[in-house]
């Protein structure tokens, strides 16, 4: 594989950073998530750093280095992430079972695959249109489908944050999955949560990544994103990879893997970048919690 990356994580004008992000990859397979903890419910941030953990350990076990079927390892570690973050809420007591929106997508053999709950988007680019865009659950995007409302009249809706499936929470996740898309040289995968996208008309997104490097383009659209968005900000998260046939050696952030070993693998998660409140747990008292709950399952399946 060879393909460029870039990925950040701000926290916009909120008190914390609840969205995570994170992208992983072995020799043969490529792995990119991104979280968006629920703000309206309690300890989203947790959710989020569950789903991206329960999702890039996974792949670091399952990818070896490539995963039998992409389509039922994304189904299975969404309900992993479900069950974990319920799990995590009845260990600790909590009132209300945290939430996250999540996308996540697996690239093999030059094919891409994803899955989604929630509004947390994935777009594919390629010759100056959007090729692939993920349909948010939210009540919104409903309105849209019904004809009532449109796509501009949809980012100034009062229920636009309004998502009916989601990790965590009551109900078991309705998970949406792709149809299965090859990758051409030049094409750009895109992640994100919606307070970069939510912002944003496709056009900006195409503006922003027009020229394929997206190193430059990540910073811009981020840039561009707070900047409209103004004293409403949301944290904003996007991850994006630019697809190489044609492997420059200049650009210091591509990536090629053919030489990689066989059992090896690159992950990297970014998110939590700004202080929080300090009843908030920090990501070292998440990871021993997430880990307690792991063993506590493995315990009680025996």
């Amino acid at each position: 594989m060879k393909f460029t990356i870039s990925q950040e994580s701000r926290i916009g004008r909120r008190h914390s950073n609840q969205d995570r992000l994170a992208y992983g990859y072995s020799r043969e397979a490529l792995l990119l998530v991104v979280a968006d903890g629920m703000g309206g419910h309690l300890n989203g941030e947790v959710a989020a750093q569950i789903a991206v953990r329960t999702l890039t350990e996974a792949f670091e076990r399952e990818s070896l280095p490539r995963l039998p079927d992409p389509y039922l390892f994304l189904s299975w570690a969404f309900g992993q992430a479900h069950n974990e973050i319920v799990a995590y809420a009845k260990a600790h007591g909590l009132p209300d079972v945290p939430r996250t929106t999540c996308v996540a997508c697996l690239v093999q053999d030059n094919v891409a695959c994803w899955a989604h709950v929630g509004d947390s988007r994935l777009y594919v680019l390629r010759d100056g249109r959007v090729q692939a865009r993920t349909r948010d659950h939210s009540r919104v995007q409903l309105l849209i489908d019904q004809g009532l409302i449109g796509e501009a009249a949809a980012r100034r809706h009062p229920s636009r944050n309004l998502v009916y499936s989601c990790l965590g929470g009551d109900q078991p996740p309705q998970t949406e999955f792709s149809r299965k898309t090859t990758l051409a040289a030049g094409d750009v995968i895109l992640l994100c949560s919606d307070g970069v996208w939510g912002p944003l008309d496709d056009e900006a997104l195409l503006r922003g990544f027009a020229d394929g490097s997206v190193s430059r383009g990540v910073p811009q659209v981020m840039d561009l994103a707070e900047a409209r968005a103004g004293a409403g900000c949301d944290n904003l998260s996007l991850i994006a990879v630019n697809w190489e046939e044609n492997y420059e050696e200049e650009e210091t952030t591509g990536v090629e893997t053919r030489t990689m070993p066989s059992d090896g693998h690159t992950t990297v998660i970014l998110g939590d970048g700004a202080p929080r409140p300090s009843e908030i747990l920090n990501e070292e008292e998440i990871d021993r919690a997430i880990e307690e709950i792991r063993r506590a399952i493995k315990r009680n399946s025996r």
